[in-house]
């Protein structure tokens, strides 16, 4: 299957995920994919209600297929093991035909308070699938058609393309603009005659539409899977900016034989049906279109390598930020203290701190402020004055700038006089 699985918890006790998948370490993906389907569709709680060994077996074949199905889980579990993987972060899938009214009811909200939940497929479609007994609608190139689809049911169209329709490209589009939730699927022959499930996308909100596409363009394009380590983002608000590249994974198939090929719009709302409108294209005629996609999903790359770059430095820059803002609120409330020391020191430097103890001594200290007061005024009397003498009476004989000219004046007119 496209998508990881995403809902239950991993397993009470952990087996390898290759043998319980039945898989060699060196098994390509697309082996990887067709185990866990047949898996899947065995132990699908749809097919075994009351049997809670099935379910279990069924949680831990979606358990190892969400690590299988990551190259990066899978290349940490087979270099160190189930230590390697962040249990919290592995995706799970929640199965709607499953989940009891009330169940059904949080998990809507989740996803209308934007909380990514990702949902199963339902056995019967699947099922109806592999068995061919599905009603398969014609979709020719360069035409669309509309409909709404019942939750947890698919409507199915066949695609036909010609060589060289093949070997320029196909796009095939489903859009809602009723903000439906849907799944567009991509199903292969088998050899039974049926059809069994290859790819899959979950649409994504983009603007005022929902929307997914699959792009067989004969080059490697990428589909964005929003639910990616959607559980450590909600630990960690920070992490949402720098994971957000992530959920861009590789395109399994990238391109298509000439033939009939079945694509399905599945109902994937929670309550109520999905309307949609699916378009099949060939790519000839956007030849400029897919090589500006190439170019700017080869800078998402380039960009998400710089942000797992980035966010090791930006991790350490706000573990030193955190350092020192701490270090800030120590030194100043330090500061304040020493402050508030001094200041207490300071207001200490004073005669009516004794007002406040008692009335004998408040007497005492009025006493002794009365004697000092008349001690400054007395040796005010008895300090010098500018010419040495110390008696007050003298004070008047003390020469004055304006005693002196008037004196001097004096002088001079009686000299003229005589």
């Amino acid at each position: 299957m496209g998508s990881k699985v995403e809902g239950s918890s991993a397993p009470a006790i952990r087996r390898d995920p290759y043998e319980v998948l039945c898989v060699s370490r060196d098994s390509t993906d697309q082996e990887i994919k067709s185990a866990y389907r047949k898996l899947a569709l065995k132990y699908h709680p749809d097919k075994n209600t009351n049997n809670p060994e099935a379910a279990e077996h069924f949680k831990e074949v979606a358990y190892s297929y969400s690590i299988l199905s990551d190259p990066e889980k899978r290349r940490q579990y087979d270099s160190a093991g189930f230590e390697a993987l962040d249990t919290d972060g592995l995706d799970v899938e929640i199965d709607l035909s499953n989940l009891g009214t009330v169940n059904t009811v949080f998990a809507a909200l989740f996803s209308k308070l934007g909380v990514p939940i990702k949902t199963s497929i339902s056995a019967t479609v699947l099922e109806e699938a592999l068995n061919g007994t599905v009603t398969i609608r014609p979709l020719p190139i360069g035409t669309s058609v509309s409909g709404k689809v019942e939750k947890q049911c698919a409507h199915f169209f066949g695609v036909t393309i010609n060589e060289q329709q093949a070997e320029a490209g196909l796009v095939v589009r489903v859009t809602s603009t009723a903000q439906s939730k849907f799944k567009l699927l991509y199903f292969e022959q088998d050899a039974n005659g049926g059809y069994g499930l290859a790819l899959q996308e979950d649409c994504e909100k983009t603007g005022k539409v929902t929307s997914a596409g699959m792009y067989f363009l004969h080059i490697q394009v990428y589909r964005m899977d929003s639910t990616v380590n959607a559980l450590a983002i909600a630990k960690d608000p920070e992490a949402a900016f720098f994971k957000r590249l992530e959920g861009l994974q590789p395109c399994e198939i990238s391109q298509l034989k000439a033939g009939t090929h079945i694509f399905a719009v599945y109902g994937d709302n929670f309550f109520k049906t999905a309307s949609y409108m699916i378009e099949a294209l060939c790519a000839k005629t956007y030849e400029d279109t897919t090589q500006k996609l190439k170019e700017v999903e080869s800078q998402i790359l380039r960009k998400r390598s710089e942000l797992r770059q980035f966010e090791t430095e930006y991790r350490a820059a706000l573990a030193r930020y955190q350092e020192v803002t701490n270090r800030y609120s120590q030194e100043k409330q330090s500061v304040d203290e020493l402050l508030k020391q001094r200041d207490c020191v300071h207001s200490s430097f004073t005669v009516s701190r004794g007002l406040s103890s008692s009335t004998g001594s408040a007497g005492h200290m009025n006493n002794g402020s009365t004697a000092e007061k008349v001690s400054s005024e007395d040796s005010k009397a008895g300090s010098p004055g500018e010419d040495g003498s110390t008696d007050g009476k003298d004070k008047p004989s003390r020469k004055r700038w304006y005693n002196l000219n008037m004196r001097g004046s004096e002088k001079k007119l009686s000299e003229k006089d005589t």
